[in-house]
């Protein structure tokens, strides 16, 4: 803080109040308080007009950030994939007919992230209520008519629980010291890489075969 009487450093008395330039315009948010009552209203006309619809949008699914960086963190992502829609009995344009977002570029790379997609498909099939295209015209599949009486609109995300289990420290096995994991993922990377050879080999040999066991009934 400055002390005695002396002139005031970097002081910035300029704006000006008057002037309606892009430079010294001073912004004021008065309206800010009707604001926040008309963002109510709106998202209460549109739950109302989405009725029976979820408010929060389709059932999106939990995947894990990208890079080293922030792939501990789970987030939502685009869409469930094939195989997590046929792990909980679903097709793709069914799950898209109820509320749920399906993402056909996705794949799943780990079992721990597929497992926990189905389960969180599952609860929400659990909790699905579907209504008649047509009001008192029920068809194969909708809900019950005491099912469709209850059903209340959901008006927050599906909540979900991450349980994080830490490995207690133990001793580097002589294997584990011995082992390579760069050498382990060439060898994998490599072996995947020339599958198609090993497949066409079979192929062309059991081909082979079974021309030699026809020309041999043939004499016969």
């Amino acid at each position: 803080m400055v002390k005695h009487n002396n002139v005031l450093t970097n002081n910035h008395f300029r704006k000006q109040w008057d002037r309606k330039t892009v430079r010294s315009k001073v912004i004021t948010y008065f309206e800010q308080p009707m604001r926040k009552v008309r963002r109510r209203q709106v998202r209460a006309a549109k739950a109302a007009a989405i009725y029976p619809k979820p408010v929060t949008g389709a059932l999106r699914p939990l995947v894990h950030g990208q890079s080293q960086r922030y792939n501990t963190r789970v987030r939502f992502g685009r869409g469930f994939t094939l195989g997590e829609l046929k792990g909980a009995g679903l097709t793709p344009a069914y799950a898209q007919s109820v509320g749920i977002a399906v993402d056909y570029r996705r794949s799943n790379k780990s079992a721990e992230t597929l497992q926990a997609n189905v389960q969180r498909l599952k609860l929400y099939k659990s909790k699905l209520v579907v209504f008649p295209l047509k009001s008192g015209q029920p068809k194969n599949g909708d809900s019950k008519p005491e099912e469709i009486a209850a059903a209340v609109q959901q008006t927050a995300v599906l909540p979900y629980k991450v349980n994080v289990t830490n490995e207690k420290a133990r001793a580097v096995t002589s294997e584990e010291a011995g082992a390579s994991a760069y050498l382990t993922i060439r060898a994998a990377r490599g072996k995947q890489r020339k599958i198609g050879d090993a497949i066409r080999a079979a192929r062309i040999e059991a081909a082979g075969a079974g021309a030699k066991g026809g020309k041999k009934k043939g004499k016969k």
